[in-house]
């Protein structure tokens, strides 16, 4: 147990004993923790409220670094000093006289909007000193302050040393290892509590959704029906959807969107927010149009949702329809809500409508460009191919230009086979750190490799390997009879996948007879072309459409989501499975859906 010096002094507001934490010596061998010694001063001051003199701590030293003049709350009345125009709200000194009163209520002692794990400390030290460290609201509120600053080694702590606990106290612990994406000890934590409530689900799906685990995220939630019986609330309806929209889960999407409204849970206006930007990534804009025409008040978060849905359906018209009626609706667009206009001005080809908004926006909307609004307008101008003129923005641009910028140029580059300006933009890159590079080393092979610069391909992959620097491996989902599946580029663990294999080479045949031939233009290896035709053929959208021609009935619509940008070898072949046995299939990449039908892609080739 930690133990704690102290000394005492008047308070001038109510003449009653206050103790002032001296110092804090943080382990069971008494050494004191010079990170948070405190020194304290007798500086008088008055308090604003009541004009009574008082005495406010004058210096807390952490780390070498001086806070001075700290205010707090006198508990004479409560009156809040704040000397010398400091302010560090909810630090608190309590004369002894009212200690007994403290506690009585739940929340009466709140850390939670501490400005510092500090001023924690030494509350928890007067806490400790003045006996009240087996108060189980105390107690409560000192978890929840040390979750709240990342300490979770401590709320551990002092959760292990509580001689009660509630629900609350299980459920601060829990809360605050989700929150810092500590799942293990959560799950821990959470098959150990004696009573689960919305809060402690909550807490666990939130958190799964936080790390990227989304299908456990949905499988917990299914738990919370039918193992526990908890009704959903609108926090972790929310979550389970953005799980849905990441995994493109559409059967759960729906299934949830009736549980709302057999329920009759209010669709709050975050709830239709989420539902529309879950039927919009699971390719079905239609259904998120009906969910954003259904809302009885619209507001920013509502507008921007359904823009951002049109964009990466590649709707750009529409997407500024709905932009320009948000603005007759007066209701102001915010950062988000430009960017979702530009992306789909630039997945649309619209150069004047685009650059119009780009220019506009700080001085109609008071939207000042970011980095990333200006990688929008840059990728809108090199897809079009104005190339030299989004060049001479980058090198005009009010911020360093990151590798997101570079790409963006330089996938204009490979759109319009402009190879001398991508030799000028790789010597750019090449200038770069590894950290500023970041992902730039394997975008600087692929388009060696595509203009057939081997040397190039070999120099980039010898610095990749000195950075250990590993390119992401291609990964599709798609949802079959409820249950989502997972396929990775060349994935060997798929419990079905010879069967899958055996199936793709039956269809890759049945298209190339159709007119697929493969492009194998990015392969980033000196391999002989039948050698680049295998590398291409194990794709994970590939391996994906295998599957779902094996497990669904023929006319079924199949919709996979995958982690990186569709390959043109991919596009191609998708096109001709789509014509050969008549099937819609709808893919969501990295940066846009692409719905292929009758041999034709909605992104028109233009992604």
């Amino acid at each position: 147990m930690a133990t704690y010096g102290g000394t005492t002094q008047k308070c001038k507001a109510c003449d009653k004993k206050v103790y002032l934490v001296e110092q804090l010596t943080a382990d069971d061998k008494g050494q004191t923790n010079s990170k948070v010694s405190r020194l304290f001063g007798g500086t008088q001051d008055k308090c604003v409220a009541c004009k009574k003199t008082v005495y406010p701590i004058e210096k807390v030293t952490v780390d070498g670094t001086s806070y001075h003049r700290v205010c707090f709350k006198c508990a004479h009345g409560g009156c809040v000093i704040s000397p010398s125009n400091y302010v560090a709200h909810d630090h608190r000194i309590y004369c002894r006289h009212h200690h007994s009163q403290l506690f009585k209520e739940r929340g009466s002692f709140n850390f939670s909007h501490l400005m510092s794990v500090v001023y924690g400390e030494i509350v928890h030290g007067l806490v400790v000193k003045n006996g009240y460290e087996s108060n189980l609201y105390v107690g409560n509120a000192v978890i929840n302050m040390y979750s709240v600053f990342k300490k979770m080694q401590d709320a551990h702590k002092v959760f292990d040393e509580m001689s009660e606990r509630d629900v609350f106290s299980w459920t601060s612990l829990l809360c605050g290892y989700a929150k810092h994406g500590e799942m293990g000890r959560a799950c821990e934590i959470f098959n150990q509590m004696p009573v689960r409530n919305n809060v402690s689900w909550t807490g666990m799906v939130s958190g799964f959704v936080g790390v990227g685990r989304y299908a456990e995220a949905l499988s917990y939630f299914r738990d919370m029906l039918y193992d526990d019986k908890v009704q959903a609330n609108e926090a972790i309806l929310v979550c389970v959807l953005s799980a849905c929209a990441h995994l493109g889960a559409l059967d759960q999407g729906n299934w949830i969107h009736m549980y709302i409204g057999k329920n009759r849970i209010l669709e709050s206006s975050n709830i239709s927010t989420a539902l529309i930007d879950m039927y919009s990534k699971c390719g079905r804009i239609d259904s998120a149009s009906r969910v954003f025409n259904g809302i009885s008040r619209w507001d920013v978060h509502n507008f921007t949702s359904m823009i951002s849905g049109l964009s990466i359906h590649g709707l750009g018209k529409e997407a500024l329809c709905v932009f320009y009626q948000m603005l007759a609706e007066n209701v102001k667009p915010n950062e988000v809500t430009c960017l979702g206009v530009l992306n789909a001005c630039s997945h649309s080809g619209l150069v004047e409508e685009g650059s119009s908004i780009f220019y506009d926006m700080e001085s109609l909307w008071g939207v000042a460009p970011k980095i990333e609004h200006y990688g929008c307008h840059i990728d809108l101008l090199g897809r079009a191919g104005y190339l030299e003129k989004a060049f001479q923005i980058v090198k005009t641009m009010p911020m360093k230009p990151d590798i997101v910028i570079w790409r963006s140029l330089l996938n204009g580059c490979r759109i319009h086979r402009d190879a001398n300006l991508a030799r000028c933009i790789i010597n750019h890159v090449g200038q770069m750190n590894s950290q500023e590079c970041n992902g730039g080393e394997v975008l600087l092979s692929n388009l060696y490799a595509s203009l057939g610069i081997w040397e190039g391909v070999t120099e980039v992959r010898k610095l990749m390997g000195e950075r250990r620097i590993e390119s992401d491996p291609g990964c599709s989902w798609i949802e079959v009879d409820g249950v989502v599946h997972e396929f990775r580029v060349a994935d060997k663990l798929h419990p079905r996948i010879i069967e899958v294999r055996e199936k793709l080479n039956e269809i890759l045949k049945r298209a190339r007879v159709g007119g697929y031939v493969s492009n194998t233009m990015h392969v980033s290896f000196d391999l002989n072309e039948e050698e680049k035709e295998q590398a291409v053929a194990w794709h994970s959208e590939k391996l994906a459409v295998a599957f779902a021609l094996m497990s669904t009935p023929p006319g079924t619509s199949i919709r996979i989501v995958k982690n990186l940008r569709t390959c043109e070898d991919c596009h191609l072949a998708l096109k001709a499975i789509s014509k050969v046995y008549g099937r819609e299939i709808v893919v969501r990449d990295r940066s846009r859906f692409h719905t292929f039908k009758g041999g034709d892609c909605s992104c028109n080739d233009y992604w």
